[in-house]
């Protein structure tokens, strides 16, 4: 109970700083917002939200996650993710065995941990034009990793990127969305094993 008491006035005082932020930044801060795309601010209060209930992990703000079912195998996530690409014309890009090059490194077993990168190089070129910055986010990145109750993926949260930013052209919109909801597929019919 405690605990989420003080969420709640820790969030609380955490919204009353940016409110008093925003005001500070005067005509900035709203000609930002005013470039937002719609749903901006609720996107950003979800993220907000997952950032409180994770102690502050902004890794965990800002990413899904799935829990592959039971009986599930590595090969099985693999034939989706495979087979999803293929279906929405995403690029495999690459792969990063990293419980392998750990093994090989200290000669012990490791949980697995792998990352899959895929990309849809027209949308990429036309995200990179509108904001340099987004290079940094690319490839698409999903990583499999292995816990102690079996396996998880992971990627990075997609509605930030179509939601949260300023408006998108139109164009590069449709194509951005088309690119999240085959991210949120892969992570979907990757934890099913579904191919």
């Amino acid at each position: 109970m405690m605990t989420k008491w003080w969420t709640r006035r820790w969030t609380t005082r955490a919204c009353a700083v940016l409110v008093l932020a925003m005001l500070a930044g005067g005509c900035g801060t709203l000609r930002t917002i005013g470039n937002l795309e719609d749903g901006a601010g609720e996107q950003m209060g979800h993220v907000w939200q997952r950032w409180v209930d994770s102690g502050g992990d902004i890794a965990a703000a800002v990413t899904w996650e799935r829990k592959v079912e039971p009986g599930v195998t590595v090969e099985q996530i693999e034939a989706a993710l495979t087979s999803v690409a293929a279906e929405d014309n995403m690029r495999a890009v690459g792969e990063l065995p990293l419980s392998k090059e750990l093994e090989a490194r200290s000669g012990q077993k490791q949980k697995f941990l792998k990352a899959y990168s895929y990309c849809n190089p027209a949308t990429a070129r036309q995200m990179v034009d509108f904001s340099p910055h987004m290079a940094a986010f690319l490839p698409c990145r999903i990583v499999v990793v292995e816990k102690e109750d079996g396996l998880w993926m992971y990627t990075l949260n997609m509605d930030m990127m179509v939601n949260m930013g300023r408006k998108l052209p139109p164009e590069l919109r449709a194509s951005a969305i088309k690119v999240r909801n085959t991210v949120w597929k892969l992570m979907e019919r990757g934890a099913k094993g579904e191919f």
